[in-house]
């Protein structure tokens, strides 16, 4: 679905700004979508009858330990296939076409299918980070659909530095760390505080904490 989307999206040269507002109309669509559906969804209250998985049931300790290892496990090969494919030639024009598409398609490269490919293996990634999510929470709630839910995984990525992998993993676990510890203290700005967060990243630190270790590395290199 992911593809044939965003195949219909990139051939028409929609991107930018306008891109951006397709996907959030459709999230806030399909959030709609889920709370009207109360008979198959549950709606404000989503599914929450997640008990076992394969026999093994989901509040078993041994159960947690091993969705555990097993997340990790995942998340590290997901992270050396994307390290592995942004250095193969698929990468480099990948890059190209991020940082100038025009350029590369005056070079004779058709740019449609390379974002078409990205955006298609980002949703595949989104739906078994997903996958996994339910089992360790036991619940799929619309909350976590929707314009909001996106926004935040925007902000992970800016924080941790929106051209590094390891920083959009240190990212997201810096943010979401921040926010439980936040919203305890704080719960009625709690929201404020991960907007003002945003904004003092974007402004001061636009390359997010992977830019800061970049910058110190040739820093030390120099010295």
């Amino acid at each position: 679905m992911a593809g044939l989307f965003s195949w219909a999206v990139f051939h028409r040269r929609v991107g930018g700004t306008y891109f951006a507002l397709i996907t959030q109309a459709l999230a806030l669509a399909f959030s709609t979508l889920i709370i009207s559906r109360q008979d198959v969804t549950g709606g404000f209250n989503g599914l929450t009858d997640f008990t076992s998985v394969f026999g093994f049931y989901l509040s078993s300790p041994g159960t947690a330990n091993g969705l555990y290892w097993l997340t990790l496990a995942i998340l590290c090969a997901v992270y050396a296939g994307l390290r592995f494919l942004l250095a193969s030639r698929f990468g480099i024009l990948l890059r190209a076409v991020r940082d100038g598409e025009n350029r590369v398609r005056f070079l004779g490269y058709a740019t449609t299918p390379f974002k078409t490919v990205a955006f298609a293996l980002a949703a595949l990634l989104a739906g078994v980070a997903g996958a996994l999510f339910t089992l360790h929470a036991g619940v799929v709630s619309p909350a976590l659909i929707g314009v909001v839910p996106s926004i935040e995984m925007v902000i992970w990525v800016a924080v941790g530095g929106r051209y590094s992998l390891a920083g959009a993993i240190v990212g997201a676990l810096a943010v979401n760390l921040a926010r439980d510890a936040v919203s305890s203290a704080f719960p009625e700005i709690w929201l404020y505080c991960m907007g003002a967060l945003f904004i003092l990243v974007v402004t001061l630190l636009p390359n997010g904490f992977a830019g800061l270790v970049r910058v110190g590395l040739v820093k030390e290199r120099k010295a």
